[in-house]
């Protein structure tokens, strides 16, 4: 794909964001929705979990544009960044069983990167589960190309070897996808198999998820949104991202049911729930090319919104975040 650089491209002219903060809030999600892809945004979905209310799902715009295929709200979706809460999860569940332990670190459980990622021995599973390792973040070497993705881990790892810390283990914070790529590694070690079916057996089954994949080679392609980015007309559909923590496919309301269960208390007992709160969060946004995706649970009014939008680039990311913004002021005014 003739896909070079192309998030150094991207600008944040707000013209389009602009109009989000002048104009009244609509009286229906829906209608907040529908007004969305008159901004720019090819397709959206949005599922809204509201206590003492059924589910509500909604949908505008285009599934594949080229083809003129309606949005679906029950299509699947690349949640990017939304894999890492998973990861986070299955991680505190091996700590609470004892087959892992916050405090071991990167030079215990991968010995053959000492020397090869500075400070391997301070390194501990709690550091990189909170983005404190300073281990660099792959997708930021000059090297790596969004339109273009490595098809193996250990190339996108390649990357950042040798290089030197952002800064010395747990004295500051940076998002690393690097620190879920070798968690992800640590957990195939440990278990003796794929993480992915851990997760599948200790999170996705009990909670009755089976829309919720892995990697874009786990579903049949014709089941996923398209994705698009602004200037190109190629649909982004088929770039795999494998790097653990962000190659996951799932539907909008499979990642709510997911994420309420979180945030209630029903995925983890007291003791696993104690361990995540330690470590990562409750919520999550994630971003790959044409797939731009925000799960949040907003206490104050007891609702989990989820917003999925396949256009990246130029300014929809303000619009995305301005949209999601005006759907949560819409619930909260009951």
């Amino acid at each position: 794909m003739p896909i070079v650089a192309i998030v150094s491209f991207m600008t944040f002219a707000p013209v389009e964001g602009i109009w989000a903060w002048i104009v009244p809030l609509p009286d229906t999600v829906q209608e907040q929705v529908d007004d969305a892809v008159d901004h720019g945004l090819d397709g959206i979905i949005v599922y809204v979990d509201q206590a003492g209310q059924p589910p509500a799902l909604y949908a505008a715009g285009w599934k594949n544009r080229a083809a003129l295929v309606p949005a679906d709200p029950r299509a699947l979706f690349k949640i990017a960044s939304i894999s890492k809460l998973y990861i986070a999860v299955a991680a505190t569940k091996l700590v609470h069983d004892q087959q892992l332990s916050l405090d071991d670190t990167l030079a215990d459980l991968l010995p053959e990167l000492i020397g090869r990622v500075e400070y391997a021995n301070q390194i501990t599973i709690r550091m990189m589960l909170q983005h404190r390792s300073g281990i660099p973040n792959y997708v930021d070497d000059e090297a790596f190309n969004w339109g273009e993705p490595l098809l193996a881990i250990s190339e996108n790892l390649n990357l950042v070897l040798d290089d030197p810390a952002d800064f010395e283990p747990g004295t500051d914070y940076r998002y690393s996808n690097t620190n879920y790529l070798l968690l992800g590694t640590i957990l195939d070690n440990v278990l003796g198999y794929d993480h992915q079916q851990y997760i599948n057996e200790e999170i996705l089954i009990p909670l009755g998820l089976t829309d919720t994949y892995g990697s874009l080679s786990n579903v049949a392609l014709e089941e996923v949104v398209s994705g698009y980015y602004v200037g190109y007309d190629e649909d982004m559909k088929e770039l795999d991202y494998v790097v653990p923590g962000g190659s996951m496919v799932a539907t909008a309301k499979d990642v709510s049911v997911f994420l309420r269960a979180l945030n209630d208390g029903s995925l983890l007992n007291d003791e696993e729930q104690a361990i995540y709160s330690s470590v990562y969060e409750y919520e999550h946004t994630g971003w790959v090319l044409g797939y731009h995706s925000i799960a949040r649970y907003h206490k104050e009014i007891d609702t989990v919104v989820i917003q999925f939008v396949n256009t990246t680039g130029g300014d929809m990311e303000l619009v995305t975040n301005v949209v999601y913004n005006r759907i949560v002021r819409i619930l909260s005014k009951g």
